[in-house]
C-alpha cells in the first residue's frame, strides 16, 4: 500500500528532491515533462537550473531562510524551463530530518498553475481595458451632456430674443414644443440603454462564471460582447445629440435617410410596442432642414403608437412610402390604428388641441409639424382618415435640383 500511495503522489504531482546544497538527487516523471530536462540532465545539477531570472533574490533568499530554519516553505513560484517558456507551479519545500533533528535534505512537490494564472493576468488586464473603456463612456456621457444644456440655454436664448423682438405668439409656441421634444428625446434615451444596461451586467456575470470554470474562450467572447454593448451605449448618446445640433441653414438631404433617422431613434419603443413599420422609398432630394423633417415624422410615429395602445390595436402596421408627383415630394404615412373622428379631423391641426391626457402631450406637436412643411420646407401637410386608418400626406415642392 505504501507503494501505490508513492506512486499515486508521483503521477499526480511534481516532486523533486534535493541534499542539504540544494543539489538535486531525485526527479519524477512530471517534474521532467514540464521542465523539458531529462532525468540524467536534472540529477546532479543544482536546482537553480529552473530559476526563472525574473524572480527576485529575496524570495530565494526567505526560502532558504525557511527551509534552513527546519519549517516547511509555501509558495507559487515562477520557473524557466528548458526551451526558455514559463511555468508556475504551486510549491510545497519540506526539510526532512534525521533521528537527531538535523536537515539531510529537502522535499518539493509542485502542481502546475500555469494555465490558471496566465488566465489570472488576461483577466487583469481585461478588467483594466474595460475600466478605460467604461472611464471613456462616464468621460463622453459627461461631455455630450455638457454639450446638450448649453444647447439648451442656446436654444431658450434663441427663442427669448425672438420673443422679445417681436412678441411672436407663434414662436411661443415653438419653444414650447421643442422642450416636449426634448423631454420626449430624453426618455427614448433611457429606454434605448435599459436593456444594454441588462446585457451588460449579464455578459459581467458570464465573465465571472467562465473565470470560475477555467474557460478562456468564454472569457474573451463575453468581454468582447461588453465592449460592443459600450461602444453601442456610446453611439446612441451620439446619434441623439446630434438630432438636437442646431441646423438653420437650408441644405438639400434625401428625404428617405431623414425617415430612417426617425425610425432608427424610435427602434426600441417600436419593438417594445410590436409595431410593424413597412416602407417603400425611393431616393429625392429636397431642400430644407432635415433634422426638423426627422422631428415630423418622429412625431407621427409617436402619436400613432399612442393610437395604437389606446383604441386596444393588437396588429399594428405603419407604412411610409415616398414618390414623385406633380413637382412635389410625395411622403405618406398610413396606420391602422382606429382612425380619426370626424370632429377632432378637423381640429387637429390647432394649436393645444389634443385627445391625450394633458400627462402625455401638450397638442403643439401636430401644429408644430404642420408649421414646419410650411415654413421650413415650403410644403404642406394634410390628413385623411377612414375605415380604421389614418394617413398623413406630406408634400414638399421639388426645384431645378431635383428635377
Amino acid at each position: 500500500m505504501l507503494k501505490q500511495y508513492k506512486e499515486a503522489i508521483e503521477k499526480s504531482n511534481i516532486i523533486s528532491k534535493t541534499d542539504i546544497d540544494g543539489i538535486i538527487t531525485f526527479v519524477n516523471d512530471e517534474f521532467c515533462s514540464i521542465s523539458g530536462y531529462s532525468k540524467d540532465e536534472l540529477i546532479g545539477q543544482n536546482h537553480n537550473i529552473v530559476r526563472h531570472p525574473d524572480v527576485k533574490e529575496s524570495k530565494f533568499k526567505l526560502l532558504w531562510d525557511t527551509i534552513n530554519a527546519k519549517k516547511i516553505y509555501k509558495d507559487t513560484v515562477q520557473n524557466l524551463a528548458k526551451d526558455g517558456s514559463t511555468f508556475y507551479v504551486n510549491t510545497t519545500v519540506i526539510p526532512i530530518l534525521d533521528e537527531n533533528e538535523d536537515i539531510v535534505e529537502f522535499v518539493a512537490i509542485r502542481y502546475d498553475v500555469t494555465k490558471e494564472l496566465i488566465l489570472k493576468e488576461e483577466l487583469l488586464k481585461k478588467e483594466a481595458e474595460y475600466e478605460e473603456l467604461n472611464r471613456n463612456l462616464e468621460k463622453r456621457v459627461e461631455e455630450q451632456t455638457r454639450e446638450l444644456k448649453e444647447l439648451n440655454k442656446t436654444l431658450e436664448q434663441r427663442v427669448q430674443d425672438e420673443i422679445t423682438k417681436n412678441e411672436d405668439k407663434q414662436r411661443v409656441m415653438f419653444w414650447q414644443s421643442r422642450h416636449a421634444s426634448l423631454g420626449q428625446m430624453l426618455a427614448n434615451i433611457a429606454h434605448q440603454w435599459r436593456q444594454p444596461l441588462t446585457e451588460l451586467s449579464l455578459a459581467m456575470f458570464s465573465i465571472k462564471k467562465a473565470v470560475q470554470n477555467d474557460n478562456r474562450d468564454d472569457v474573451t467572447k463575453f468581454y468582447d460582447e461588453s465592449k460592443n454593448i459600450i461602444k453601442n451605449m456610446s453611439d446612441t448618446i451620439d446619434d441623439f445629440s446630434n438630432f438636437f445640433t442646431p441646423q438653420k441653414e437650408k441644405h438639400y438631404f434625401n428625404i428617405s435617410d431623414s425617415i430612417g433617422e426617425s425610425i432608427r431613434l424610435l427602434e426600441n419603443i417600436i419593438n417594445d410596442e410590436m409595431i410593424i413599420i413597412k416602407t417603400d422609398f425611393i431616393d429625392i432630394e429636397v431642400l430644407g432642414v432635415t433634422n426638423e423633417l426627422t422631428q415630423v415624422i418622429i412625431n407621427l410615429i409617436n402619436n400613432s403608437k399612442y393610437a395604437f395602445v389606446n383604441n386596444g390595436i393588437l396588429i399594428r402596421e405603419i407604412s411610409i412610402s415616398t414618390r414623385v408627383e406633380d413637382g412635389f415630394a410625395i411622403i405618406q404615412l398610413q396606420d391602422n390604428a382606429g382612425g380619426i373622428s370626424k370632429e377632432n379631423l378637423e381640429k387637429i391641426f390647432e394649436p393645444y388641441f389634443t385627445t391625450k391626457h394633458k400627462s402625455q402631450g401638450t397638442g403643439l406637436g401636430l401644429f408644430m409639424s404642420k408649421m414646419i412643411c410650411e415654413q421650413g420646407l415650403n410644403g404642406f401637410m394634410d390628413v385623411k382618415s377612414r375605415k380604421g386608418t389614418t394617413n398623413f400626406i406630406i408634400k414638399i415642392p421639388l426645384d431645378s435640383h431635383e428635377k
